[in-house]
């Protein structure tokens, strides 16, 4: 059977219209194929020059949305190496902008955290930047809410706290105390002063405190919290009742 040039001819055109949209977004100077991988030759295949988007409005270049509640507007791999730009190792991705204002903004609508930089290596920096200005709530002398000066005064008032002291009258009336529970005279010069806790550990200490009625001291343990102290008039050497600080450093 003769079939007609003229139907061969349709035919050829017919598979050629239908077999184009399979080339489409194959590789450079093809368009993108929605939904599909870009270019379409398989996981091997791949764009050798850059792609350049370029727009000039008002509005943003482009724009990437999910309006999915779970997913993504975009995502970026790479394999550059360390080093970033200066290296020649261009970053994943790199936001410049070539005048004065801002070169990017991340936000969100209200939870916590907005965002996360996480690394395979906890100990590396999160980031570095030559920038010498305060961030605006990002400030050092700001650490969790606080000033720098909180945060020295919040220290030293936890190390006194676990610092006990006292004093302690020539007739052994306890004031000022800190960390202790009771002081009483049991003889001339002789006094017994009880700490709240186990200070077997600290350095305690007692100094004279009248310079009217100057005299030495001496402290010595009885237990882990109770402590004999007996101070001496300096003219006669002899136990005599003197006013004193007593105090434990832990």
């Amino acid at each position: 059977m003769r079939v007609h040039w003229k139907y061969l001819l349709a035919a050829a055109i017919t598979a050629t219209l239908v077999g184009a949209p399979i080339a489409i977004g194959a590789g450079e100077n093809k368009p993108i194929n929605g939904g599909a991988r870009n270019p379409s030759g398989g996981a091997t295949t791949n764009y050798t020059q850059e792609t350049q988007i370029i727009a000039n409005l008002s509005g943003y270049g482009t724009r990437q949305s999910n309006k999915s509640n779970n997913g993504g507007g975009a995502i970026y791999g790479c394999r550059s190496q360390p080093g970033g730009t200066p290296a020649g190792n261009e970053p994943c991705i790199r936001a410049s902008n070539l005048v004065n204002g801002l070169a990017f903004e991340f936000a969100n609508n209200g939870g916590s955290p907005v965002g996360t930089i996480t690394s395979g290596n906890p100990n590396a920096a999160p980031f570095t930047t030559n920038a010498k200005g305060v961030a605006t709530g990002l400030n050092a002398d700001q650490v969790d809410g606080q000033s720098a000066s909180e945060i020295q005064t919040a220290a030293v008032t936890a190390a006194q706290a676990q610092n006990s002291k006292g004093q302690v009258s020539e007739t052994g009336v306890l004031a000022n105390a800190r960390g202790i529970t009771s002081a009483a005279q049991t003889a001339v010069g002789t006094y017994t002063v009880t700490f709240s806790s186990n200070v077997s550990t600290c350095a305690v200490n007692a100094t004279v405190v009248d310079a009217s009625s100057p005299g030495t001291v001496s402290v010595a343990p009885v237990n882990t919290t109770t402590f004999t102290v007996t101070t001496y008039s300096i003219v006669a050497g002899a136990a005599a009742n003197r006013a004193f600080n007593i105090t434990a450093i832990c």
